[in-house]
Protein backbone atom coordinates (compact mmCIF):
# COMPACT_ATOMS: atom_id res chain seq x y z
CA UNK A 1 0.00 0.00 0.00
CA UNK A 2 1.38 3.80 -0.84
CA UNK A 3 3.17 5.33 2.20
CA UNK A 4 2.06 8.66 3.28
CA UNK A 5 5.36 9.93 2.79
CA UNK A 6 8.81 9.06 0.77
CA UNK A 7 12.36 10.63 0.73
CA UNK A 8 14.10 12.32 -2.01
CA UNK A 9 17.37 13.69 -2.68
CA UNK A 10 18.04 17.16 -2.81
CA UNK A 11 20.59 20.22 -2.73
CA UNK A 12 19.80 22.06 0.02
CA UNK A 13 20.94 25.76 -0.44
CA UNK A 14 21.29 27.81 3.02
CA UNK A 15 23.15 30.93 3.81
CA UNK A 16 25.26 30.49 0.84
CA UNK A 17 26.31 27.22 1.36
CA UNK A 18 25.07 23.73 -0.25
CA UNK A 19 25.21 20.26 0.35
CA UNK A 20 22.99 17.32 -0.35
CA UNK A 21 20.54 15.87 1.49
CA UNK A 22 17.33 13.72 2.15
CA UNK A 23 14.25 15.42 2.33
CA UNK A 24 10.55 13.98 3.18
CA UNK A 25 8.06 14.47 0.66
CA UNK A 26 4.12 13.88 1.57
CA UNK A 27 2.99 11.02 -0.92
CA UNK A 28 0.50 11.89 -3.64
CA UNK A 29 -1.33 9.17 -5.52
CA UNK A 30 -4.68 9.19 -7.87
CA UNK A 31 -7.26 7.15 -6.26
CA UNK A 32 -10.12 5.56 -8.32
CA UNK A 33 -13.83 5.77 -6.68
CA UNK A 34 -16.11 3.31 -7.86
CA UNK A 35 -19.85 3.08 -6.60
CA UNK A 36 -21.21 -0.38 -7.00
CA UNK A 37 -18.59 -1.22 -9.67
CA UNK A 38 -19.02 1.52 -11.33
CA UNK A 39 -16.32 4.63 -12.22
CA UNK A 40 -17.34 7.69 -10.52
CA UNK A 41 -14.42 9.61 -9.79
CA UNK A 42 -10.63 10.13 -9.67
CA UNK A 43 -9.09 12.10 -6.58
CA UNK A 44 -5.55 12.92 -6.07
CA UNK A 45 -4.73 12.08 -2.02
CA UNK A 46 -2.65 11.13 0.13
CA UNK A 47 -2.62 7.35 0.96
CA UNK A 48 -4.50 6.36 4.10
CA UNK A 49 -7.83 6.46 5.35
CA UNK A 50 -8.78 5.51 1.90
CA UNK A 51 -12.50 3.99 2.62
CA UNK A 52 -13.61 7.23 4.74
CA UNK A 53 -12.41 9.39 2.02
CA UNK A 54 -14.87 7.12 -0.26
CA UNK A 55 -17.71 7.39 1.72
CA UNK A 56 -17.36 10.74 2.92
CA UNK A 57 -17.21 11.60 -0.89
CA UNK A 58 -20.55 9.88 -1.40
CA UNK A 59 -21.87 11.78 1.58
CA UNK A 60 -21.15 14.91 -0.24
CA UNK A 61 -22.57 13.58 -2.91
CA UNK A 62 -25.92 12.90 -1.47
CA UNK A 63 -25.29 9.20 -2.04
CA UNK A 64 -24.77 8.43 1.54
CA UNK A 65 -26.22 9.61 4.65
CA UNK A 66 -26.07 6.41 7.43
CA UNK A 67 -23.43 3.66 7.74
CA UNK A 68 -26.18 1.12 7.05
CA UNK A 69 -26.63 2.29 3.37
CA UNK A 70 -22.60 0.75 3.01
CA UNK A 71 -23.00 -2.66 2.14
CA UNK A 72 -18.87 -2.77 1.70
CA UNK A 73 -16.14 -1.00 0.54
CA UNK A 74 -13.46 -2.81 -0.55
CA UNK A 75 -9.96 -1.91 -2.44
CA UNK A 76 -10.33 -3.27 -6.30
CA UNK A 77 -7.54 -6.17 -7.10
CA UNK A 78 -6.11 -6.44 -10.55
CA UNK A 79 -5.49 -3.03 -11.04
CA UNK A 80 -1.68 -3.66 -13.12
CA UNK A 81 -0.78 -5.91 -15.59
CA UNK A 82 0.73 -8.07 -13.84
CA UNK A 83 -2.40 -8.65 -11.43
CA UNK A 84 -1.14 -7.02 -8.45
CA UNK A 85 -3.22 -4.65 -6.33
CA UNK A 86 -2.04 -0.81 -6.45
CA UNK A 87 -4.70 0.29 -3.20
CA UNK A 88 -5.64 2.88 -5.48
CA UNK A 89 -8.83 1.65 -6.49
CA UNK A 90 -11.95 1.58 -4.25
CA UNK A 91 -15.24 0.36 -4.72
CA UNK A 92 -17.97 0.93 -2.37
CA UNK A 93 -21.51 -1.06 -2.87
CA UNK A 94 -24.38 0.05 -1.34
CA UNK A 95 -26.84 -1.96 0.74
CA UNK A 96 -29.52 -3.59 -0.81
CA UNK A 97 -32.47 -0.83 -1.65
CA UNK A 98 -30.23 1.72 -1.49
CA UNK A 99 -30.94 3.74 -4.65
CA UNK A 100 -28.32 4.28 -7.16
CA UNK A 101 -27.76 8.16 -8.07
CA UNK A 102 -28.58 9.20 -11.62
CA UNK A 103 -25.20 11.23 -11.24
CA UNK A 104 -23.30 8.19 -10.57
CA UNK A 105 -23.89 6.75 -14.56
CA UNK A 106 -23.80 9.98 -16.09
CA UNK A 107 -20.39 11.60 -15.71
CA UNK A 108 -17.06 10.59 -14.70
CA UNK A 109 -15.67 13.53 -12.38
CA UNK A 110 -11.64 14.08 -11.92
CA UNK A 111 -10.72 15.80 -8.67
CA UNK A 112 -7.60 17.28 -8.66
CA UNK A 113 -5.82 18.09 -5.09
CA UNK A 114 -6.80 21.59 -4.91
CA UNK A 115 -9.48 22.47 -7.37
CA UNK A 116 -12.09 19.50 -5.82
CA UNK A 117 -15.24 19.20 -7.96
CA UNK A 118 -14.08 20.73 -10.99
CA UNK A 119 -15.71 18.60 -13.05
CA UNK A 120 -19.47 19.94 -12.36
CA UNK A 121 -21.42 20.97 -15.18
CA UNK A 122 -22.60 24.00 -13.15
CA UNK A 123 -23.52 25.29 -10.00
CA UNK A 124 -26.67 23.71 -9.86
CA UNK A 125 -25.20 20.39 -10.29
CA UNK A 126 -23.17 21.41 -7.47
CA UNK A 127 -25.67 22.16 -5.01
CA UNK A 128 -26.84 18.96 -3.81
CA UNK A 129 -29.67 19.08 -1.02
CA UNK A 130 -28.66 17.86 2.42
CA UNK A 131 -29.92 14.38 3.45
CA UNK A 132 -28.82 15.67 7.35
CA UNK A 133 -32.19 17.60 9.50
CA UNK A 134 -31.50 20.55 10.60
CA UNK A 135 -29.77 21.25 14.06
CA UNK A 136 -29.97 23.22 17.23
CA UNK A 137 -29.32 26.74 15.84
CA UNK A 138 -27.69 27.62 19.00
CA UNK A 139 -25.29 24.68 18.90
CA UNK A 140 -22.26 25.15 18.65
CA UNK A 141 -22.17 27.77 20.63
CA UNK A 142 -19.85 30.28 19.52
CA UNK A 143 -16.95 33.05 20.97
CA UNK A 144 -14.34 34.60 19.74
CA UNK A 145 -12.43 33.30 22.22
CA UNK A 146 -13.38 29.31 21.43
CA UNK A 147 -12.89 30.04 17.74
CA UNK A 148 -9.25 31.79 18.37
CA UNK A 149 -7.87 28.98 20.11
CA UNK A 150 -8.41 26.54 17.36
CA UNK A 151 -5.46 26.71 14.83
CA UNK A 152 -3.09 26.48 17.40
CA UNK A 153 -4.78 23.42 18.38
CA UNK A 154 -5.04 21.92 14.83
CA UNK A 155 -1.60 22.54 13.63
CA UNK A 156 -0.33 20.53 17.29
CA UNK A 157 -2.07 17.67 15.69
CA UNK A 158 -0.90 17.93 12.63
CA UNK A 159 1.89 14.80 13.07
CA UNK A 160 2.76 14.72 9.07
CA UNK A 161 2.75 17.74 8.36
CA UNK A 162 5.44 18.65 11.06
CA UNK A 163 7.65 16.37 8.79
CA UNK A 164 6.40 17.28 5.27
CA UNK A 165 5.33 20.91 5.14
CA UNK A 166 3.11 19.64 2.86
CA UNK A 167 -0.30 18.87 3.87
CA UNK A 168 -3.70 20.22 4.26
CA UNK A 169 -5.72 19.44 7.53
CA UNK A 170 -9.32 19.34 8.67
CA UNK A 171 -10.20 18.86 12.57
CA UNK A 172 -13.99 18.59 14.07
CA UNK A 173 -13.78 20.25 17.60
CA UNK A 174 -16.59 20.37 20.24
CA UNK A 175 -18.06 23.75 21.39
CA UNK A 176 -16.02 23.00 24.50
CA UNK A 177 -12.81 23.14 21.66
CA UNK A 178 -12.31 19.72 22.79
CA UNK A 179 -10.45 17.68 19.48
CA UNK A 180 -13.12 14.83 18.01
CA UNK A 181 -10.70 13.91 15.05
CA UNK A 182 -8.48 15.11 12.59
CA UNK A 183 -7.05 14.05 9.43
CA UNK A 184 -4.23 15.50 6.82
CA UNK A 185 -4.17 14.99 3.58
CA UNK A 186 -2.48 16.94 0.00
CA UNK A 187 -5.99 18.22 -1.02
CA UNK A 188 -8.19 19.89 1.53
CA UNK A 189 -11.47 18.50 0.28
CA UNK A 190 -9.86 15.10 0.85
CA UNK A 191 -9.52 16.09 4.62
CA UNK A 192 -12.84 16.99 5.08
CA UNK A 193 -13.98 13.64 3.22
CA UNK A 194 -11.78 11.17 5.45
CA UNK A 195 -12.97 12.86 8.80
CA UNK A 196 -16.75 12.80 6.87
CA UNK A 197 -16.28 9.50 6.38
CA UNK A 198 -14.97 8.40 9.44
CA UNK A 199 -18.09 9.81 11.50
CA UNK A 200 -20.40 8.17 9.22
CA UNK A 201 -18.70 4.66 9.58
CA UNK A 202 -18.99 5.73 13.70
CA UNK A 203 -22.34 6.12 13.21
CA UNK A 204 -22.13 9.95 14.38
CA UNK A 205 -23.79 12.01 11.36
CA UNK A 206 -25.24 14.38 11.18
CA UNK A 207 -22.26 16.41 13.05
CA UNK A 208 -24.56 19.32 14.44
CA UNK A 209 -22.62 19.63 17.46
CA UNK A 210 -19.31 20.24 15.85
CA UNK A 211 -16.96 23.11 14.57
CA UNK A 212 -15.13 21.92 11.34
CA UNK A 213 -11.56 23.96 10.97
CA UNK A 214 -9.48 23.82 8.08
CA UNK A 215 -5.45 24.37 7.36
CA UNK A 216 -6.56 26.43 4.39
CA UNK A 217 -9.33 28.70 2.21
CA UNK A 218 -12.96 27.89 2.62
CA UNK A 219 -14.14 27.02 -1.01
CA UNK A 220 -17.84 26.79 -2.03
CA UNK A 221 -16.81 22.86 -2.28
CA UNK A 222 -15.82 22.72 1.23
CA UNK A 223 -19.00 24.98 2.64
CA UNK A 224 -21.22 22.67 0.35
CA UNK A 225 -19.16 19.12 2.15
CA UNK A 226 -19.94 20.71 5.63
CA UNK A 227 -23.44 21.87 4.97
CA UNK A 228 -24.20 18.03 3.51
CA UNK A 229 -22.67 16.69 7.38
CA UNK A 230 -24.88 18.52 9.19
CA UNK A 231 -21.74 20.93 10.23
CA UNK A 232 -23.00 24.28 11.16
CA UNK A 233 -19.78 25.80 11.85
CA UNK A 234 -17.01 26.27 9.63
CA UNK A 235 -13.41 27.64 10.33
CA UNK A 236 -10.81 28.59 8.05
CA UNK A 237 -7.49 30.32 8.66
CA UNK A 238 -7.38 32.32 5.09
CA UNK A 239 -9.93 33.55 2.73
CA UNK A 240 -13.71 32.03 1.96
CA UNK A 241 -14.54 32.87 -1.81
CA UNK A 242 -17.48 34.38 -2.84
CA UNK A 243 -19.90 31.43 -3.47
CA UNK A 244 -19.05 29.78 0.12
CA UNK A 245 -20.22 32.91 1.72
CA UNK A 246 -23.42 32.80 -0.59
CA UNK A 247 -23.77 29.04 0.10
CA UNK A 248 -23.36 29.28 4.11
CA UNK A 249 -25.58 31.80 4.03
CA UNK A 250 -28.33 30.47 2.43
CA UNK A 251 -27.84 27.18 4.41
CA UNK A 252 -27.00 28.76 7.84
CA UNK A 253 -23.75 27.89 8.09
CA UNK A 254 -21.61 30.35 10.40
CA UNK A 255 -18.32 31.04 7.82
CA UNK A 256 -15.40 32.19 9.71
CA UNK A 257 -12.01 32.82 8.03
CA UNK A 258 -8.77 34.30 8.65
CA UNK A 259 -8.73 33.05 11.59
CA UNK A 260 -5.73 34.15 13.21
CA UNK A 261 -4.47 34.51 16.95
CA UNK A 262 -7.36 36.85 18.20
CA UNK A 263 -8.53 38.21 14.99
CA UNK A 264 -11.24 36.93 12.45
CA UNK A 265 -13.97 37.51 9.79
CA UNK A 266 -17.12 36.27 10.07
CA UNK A 267 -19.19 35.85 6.92
CA UNK A 268 -22.41 33.91 7.51
CA UNK A 269 -24.11 33.17 10.54
CA UNK A 270 -22.99 35.43 13.09
CA UNK A 271 -25.75 35.87 14.86
CA UNK A 272 -24.60 32.84 16.48
CA UNK A 273 -22.04 34.89 18.42
CA UNK A 274 -24.98 36.76 19.66
CA UNK A 275 -27.35 34.18 20.80
CA UNK A 276 -24.64 32.42 22.18
CA UNK A 277 -23.72 36.10 24.33
CA UNK A 278 -27.59 36.20 25.18
CA UNK A 279 -27.44 33.16 27.02
CA UNK A 280 -24.37 33.55 28.85
CA UNK A 281 -26.31 36.55 30.26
Amino acid sequence: MGRVTERRRVLRIRNGATGYRADTLVAEEPMEIRLNGRPLAITMRTPGDDFALATGFLVSEGVLASADEVANVVYCAGATADGGNTYNVVDVTLAPGVPLPDIALERNVYTSSSCGLCGKASLDAVRTATRMPPGDPLAPRLTPELLAALPDRLRAAQEVFDRTGGLHAAALFTGDGDLVDVREDVGRHNAVDKLVGRALTEGRLPLHDLILMVSGRASFELVQKAVMAGIQVLAAVSAPSSLAVDLAAESGLTLVGFLRGDSMNVYAGADRFARAAEQAH
